[in-house]
C-alpha cells in the first residue's frame, strides 16, 4: 500500500511538474507583426534574435501591412509589440497613444534609433545632365515642386495620360497621401502606386538604367541612395514629411506579463548606418534575411549585449 501511495504521489508530482513546464513555455510565446519594408524587418529580427537566443522566447511572426491593422492587433492583444513605426505614416497613434491624445490602449516603449527622411527625388542627370552617358540636363531648375508643372510632359506615362507621373508610395496601407499632396500643391501629376517595395525599386532602377526622367517617392535610410545619384525635389514645409524619429510600442497588459522582453525592446537601438548596411546585403546582394541578421549579430555582440536585462 505504501509503495502504491508513493507511486501515485510521484505521478502527481511529475504531472504538476510537466504542467508547470508547459505553462512556462507557453508564457514565452509571442506573436508579433513582420514589417512590409526591409528596414523594419531588419530592426524586428535583431530584437527577435536576442529574445529567442538569450531569453528563450518563441516568436511567431505575422505578415501584415504596416498601418491601422497593426495598431488594432496590438490594442486587441493579438500582437505584442511593433518594433519600428514612422509617426508621419500613422494617424492611428492619435487614437491609441496617450502622448498624442489617444486612449492609452497602446503604450510607447522607446525610440528605435532610426531617424527617417521621406521626400520626392529625381535623378541628378535630369537636373545637371550626365556627360559620361550623353544625357543633357532636361530640367535644370527642377529642385522645387514649383517647377513640376513646367516639366510634366517629360514625366507622362500610359497611366497618367496628359498629367505627369509620380512613382508614388508603393503600399496603400502606409497612408502616404501622395495624390492628395499633389492636388493640394496644384501639381498636375498622377501618383502611381506599384503595390510593393520590390516593384517600386525595380521600376526606378530600370528607368535610371535607361537614362529616363522620373520623379519618385523614396526614403532614407535606404540602399537606393548609394546605388543611384538622386536629387531631392523640395516641398514647402507644410507639405513635406518631417524627419521621423521612429519608435516601438506594445500592448500594455502584455508588457506587464513580459518585463524581460520589454527591457530588451526598450534598450534595443539600431543606427541608420547599421540598418542600411543590412538592407543593402538583403535587397541588393539578394542575401537571406536570417543569414544577414545572424552575421551582423555575430559581429556586433558588444552592441547587442547592452540590450539584455
Amino acid at each position: 500500500m505504501s509503495f502504491k501511495i508513493k507511486a501515485a504521489l510521484a505521478c502527481v508530482a511529475l504531472t504538476l511538474s510537466l504542467g508547470a513546464v508547459t505553462t512556462a513555455q507557453a508564457a514565452k510565446r509571442l506573436t508579433v507583426p513582420d514589417p512590409d519594408w526591409t528596414g523594419g524587418v531588419v530592426t524586428c529580427r535583431t530584437i527577435q534574435h536576442v529574445l529567442e537566443n538569450e531569453l528563450d522566447y518563441k516568436i511567431k511572426t505575422v505578415s501584415i501591412p504596416g498601418g491601422p491593422g497593426v495598431w488594432e492587433g496590438i490594442r486587441a492583444g493579438d500582437l505584442f509589440y511593433n518594433c519600428e513605426t514612422w509617426p508621419s505614416y500613422n494617424p492611428s497613434k492619435e487614437k491609441y497613444l496617450s502622448e498624442y491624445g489617444g486612449d492609452g490602449s497602446v503604450e510607447r516603449i522607446a525610440d528605435s534609433g532610426i531617424v527617417g527622411e521621406t521626400a520626392y527625388w529625381v535623378p541628378r542627370y535630369v537636373v545637371e545632365g550626365d556627360a559620361a552617358r550623353g544625357i543633357p540636363a532636361s530640367a535644370p531648375d527642377l529642385t522645387s515642386f514649383k517647377n513640376l508643372n513646367k516639366y510634366k510632359h517629360m514625366f507622362k506615362s500610359m497611366e497618367s495620360g496628359d498629367r505627369g507621373n509620380l512613382i508614388g508610395c508603393p503600399i496603400a496601407a502606409w497612408a502616404c497621401e501622395d495624390q492628395q499632396r499633389m492636388d493640394d500643391l496644384g501639381v498636375d501629376f498622377y501618383a502611381q502606386a506599384l503595390g510593393s517595395e520590390t516593384a517600386h525599386w525595380a521600376e526606378i532602377q530600370a528607368k535610371y538604367k535607361r537614362g529616363e526622367p522620373f520623379i519618385a517617392y523614396a526614403w532614407a535610410p535606404h540602399w537606393i541612395h548609394a546605388a543611384l545619384d538622386l536629387v531631392e525635389v523640395k516641398l514647402p514645409p507644410e507639405f513635406a514629411w518631417p524627419d521621423d524619429v521612429t519608435f516601438k510600442y506594445a500592448n500594455p497588459a502584455m508588457m506587464k506579463e513580459h518585463p524581460e522582453a520589454v527591457e530588451v525592446i526598450r534598450k534595443h537601438r539600431l543606427s541608420n548606418s547599421q540598418q542600411a548596411g543590412m538592407i543593402y546585403e538583403i535587397d541588393v546582394k539578394k542575401r537571406d534575411v536570417e543569414e544577414v541578421v545572424d552575421e551582423w549579430m555575430a559581429a556586433n555582440e558588444s552592441i547587442w549585449r547592452q540590450w539584455l536585462p
